[in-house]
């Protein structure tokens, strides 16, 4: 048969399935809330029916409620059937005993459009969740909790974890969430891939697994819990797999009358300042989808991401960049992101047309070559569903049952019915998409910029003061990235040159002598320790200012809660000054007068655009929201690092001077959701730590066009 003959087949078997598919969700309810939730080996039992499930992870405070209805349906219409979502305690109690969950941390709002869309839910409540989220999810005022050590056999770590498991399972109960009242939530999960650090707490990690599972088992939701990368999760918790290929290095679950459950198929990839995006293929992806189905008879997948969505504000994890996962099926802004999105929607119909003979069939394996075979599932009835496996780099023919298929390398072919293919993971059907950022409105007009310098303390206007350099977490208490350590040079030379050598493990370090700049250095992802090595001239009495920035907290390993961060040694002309005087100032001066807010703005003394910038400088302006609904983004391609507000709503953290391999920015644009605006004079904020221009910041709208 021709290649295109083949093409237009396949085409035609692609629509008629998603018909098919669509027909019978709606001939068996498409409303997928409410019903006993229990397991077998084979997979979920809702309301007493079997069934294989694909799942998208969307974080609901990586967007607005306004954008969640339209992410929800788009996931739908991709053939997803549950949305699934941590729960982020540092956002929901951001001090001990006060509780946030309002605007975009308003999950069950959140929850009831999931189930307003005839969706189910997996509610990965940790509260541990790591996620690339600031301090992975913990808040920091654990960190001051006499003899806590985080998530092992600890009772003050134990206490309140419990506590907001049972605050969170509590507040779902009591608004009808869980499927066995009604609810969209089939599935909930205690703690994180802990297996990552297990072995750090020797015999008390085991004892706090056990713990945490009986813990959450407790709580009687009257669904099934799970534990990720949990080898040892302890019954009835269902042990899961992350990763890129689940079916190839899942073990399986570790009690027979377990489901195989995948809970992250990693769509992409976090990026980090400094580093390039990493692009999965979709062919990959549905590859890896197929083969779990098939080879370890999978019956729930989840995509994480697929929607990744924004880091807004202080929210990203250390050196993550502020968009997340932007590669995933709904790109950062909410775009359909092809040949992601519709490849992975005609998977699910080809699989859900075999959901009879892979439920209840029985599986055979038949080798078709060397590195071919195929698994077949056959019902007593006669049903029959086969998935034919090319793992070689070549394109080949095979023979089943009597009939001659073709299989590109390394692919899957599905036959629903055992003779004709619906869908091929490398058979790719739709056109690709390219994103398209057009100028909508330039800040080109320096007069419509003012401008506020940072105030540089010196040694005298501090009043904490130590001789010795800090711990800059435990001084900040995280309510900041920014600690200033100053101190007086002390010494009877005259003017002099001398190295100043500052070790670091902050993240970046900006020096000032007597207000004026002097260097910066920064760290990367996997260069924790750095240090700045500047010659300066200096008399006695002088002072030095040293600037210690976080770009977000570490979020994942062992003894979170022992990390030593910020400006470890200094020495200038070779004298060691880490046991001098020292004084403190946590933060920015423009941050304690909330200079990104209306109130704040007017209350400060602004003066006209400088046109040599400086270093440490507050900038602002006024928009109007441009015209159309298409997504929104600053270019802000031409300043160095800092961070972002609109209308005082923090967009995130920016760092366009840090380059990757290729000499490019990791992230040039910002998304500034719609609903953050006003129709006229919206305020931007932007502080920046380096030398950037404002008047070149464009507002770009989004859109997507075919290729």
């Amino acid at each position: 048969m021709a290649k295109s003959e083949h093409g237009i087949i396949q085409l035609l078997w692609i629509s008629a399935l998603i018909l098919m598919v669509a027909l019978l969700d709606g001939i068996l309810g498409g409303n997928h809330s409410g019903g006993n939730v229990t397991y077998d080996e084979r997979s979920l039992i809702i309301n007493g029916e079997h069934k294989i499930l694909f799942s998208g992870s969307i974080h609901y405070p990586r967007s607005t409620p306004e954008m969640w209805p339209s992410l929800i349906a788009k996931a739908k219409a991709g053939g997803i059937d549950v949305i699934q979502t941590y729960v982020f305690w540092n956002i929901h109690e951001p001090q001990q005993g006060t509780y946030d969950f309002s605007g975009r941390h308003d999950i069950v709002r959140f929850l009831k459009e999931v189930q307003a869309q005839g969706l189910y839910a997996c509610l990965r409540i940790g509260p541990f969740i790591e996620a690339e989220w600031n301090y992975g999810g913990l808040p920091f005022w654990l960190h001051d909790i006499p003899g806590i050590v985080y998530r092992t056999n600890n009772e003050p770590f134990k206490v309140r974890m419990q506590n907001f498991t049972m605050k969170i399972v509590n507040m779902m109960k009591s608004e009808g969430l869980y499927a066995s009242q009604g609810g969209p939530i089939i599935l909930s999960q205690i703690e994180n891939e802990y297996s990552t650090v297990e072995a750090s707490f020797h015999e008390e990690g085991p004892l706090y697994v056990k713990w945490a599972a009986n813990m959450a088992v407790s709580l009687q939701t009257g669904v099934p819990w799970i534990m990720c990368k949990q080898d040892n999760a302890p019954d009835p918790v269902i042990n899961t797999c992350n990763g890129l290929k689940c079916g190839e290095t899942f073990a399986g679950p570790n009690s027979p009358n377990k489901p195989s459950l995948w809970t992250e198929n990693w769509t992409t990839y976090y990026q980090v300042y400094g580093g390039e995006p990493y692009a999965r293929s979709a062919e990959d992806i549905a590859f890896h989808v197929a083969l779990f189905i098939a080879a370890k008879k999978g019956a729930f997948v989840n995509y994480y991401m697929y929607h990744g969505g924004t880091n807004f504000g202080r929210s990203a994890a250390a050196y993550m960049i502020t968009g997340y996962y932007d590669q995933a099926p709904l790109d950062e802004y909410g775009l359909i992101r092809e040949p992601k999105w519709s490849h992975f929607k005609e998977l699910h119909a080809a699989v859900k047309l075999c959901t009879k003979p892979l439920l209840y069939g029985t599986k055979s394996n038949i080798s078709l070559g060397i590195r071919q075979d195929a698994f077949v599932f056959k019902t007593e009835s006669g049903e029959c569903a086969a998935f034919l496996v090319n793992r070689g780099v070549k394109d080949v023919s095979v023979l089943f049952q009597n009939v001659t298929y073709e299989l590109p390398s390394y692919s899957i072919s599905i036959l629903p019915d055992c003779k004709t293919v619906a869908f091929n993971t490398k058979r790719v059907s739709v056109q690709y998409n390219t994103r398209t950022m057009k100028a909508v409105h330039k800040f080109d007009s320096s007069y419509k910029w003012q401008e506020f310098k940072e105030m540089i303390p010196s040694f005298d206007e501090t009043t904490l003061r130590e001789n010795m350099l800090l711990e800059q977490t435990n001084t900040t208490k995280d309510r900041s990235d920014y600690l200033w350590y100053t101190t007086r040079v002390q010494h009877d030379s005259p003017d002099s040159q001398q190295t100043l050598e500052v070790g670091s493990r902050a993240h970046v370090v900006h020096a000032f002598i007597n207000g004026v700049y002097a260097g910066s250095a920064h760290g990367a992802k996997n260069q924790p320790n750095f240090s700045l090595n500047n010659n300066i001239t200096l008399r006695h009495g002088d002072n030095i200012s040293l600037l210690s920035v976080m770009v977000g907290l570490p979020d994942s390993g062992a003894y979170l809660e022992r990390r030593v961060l910020g400006l470890r040694t200094v020495r200038i002309g070779g004298k060691d000054y880490s046991a001098q005087p020292w004084g403190y100032k946590v933060g920015l001066s423009g941050e304690s007068s909330q200079i990104f807010l209306g109130s704040g703005s007017d209350d400060t003394q602004w003066s006209k655009l400088d046109n040599s910038s400086q270093p440490l400088t507050w900038y602002k302006t006024q928009f109007d929201a441009p015209p159309g609904d298409d997504p929104i983004a600053l270019n802000l391609g031409s300043m160095g690092k800092g961070a972002v507000w609109v209308n005082g709503l923090g967009i995130g953290r920016y760092w366009v001077s840090f380059l990757t391999g290729k000499g490019e920015p990791s992230q040039k644009w910002y998304h500034v959701p719609r609903s953050f605006l006003k129709p006229t004079g919206n305020l931007l904020v932007i502080f920046e730590e380096e030398t950037g221009n404002p008047v070149g910041i464009t507002l770009d709208a989004v859109s997507i066009t075919k290729t």
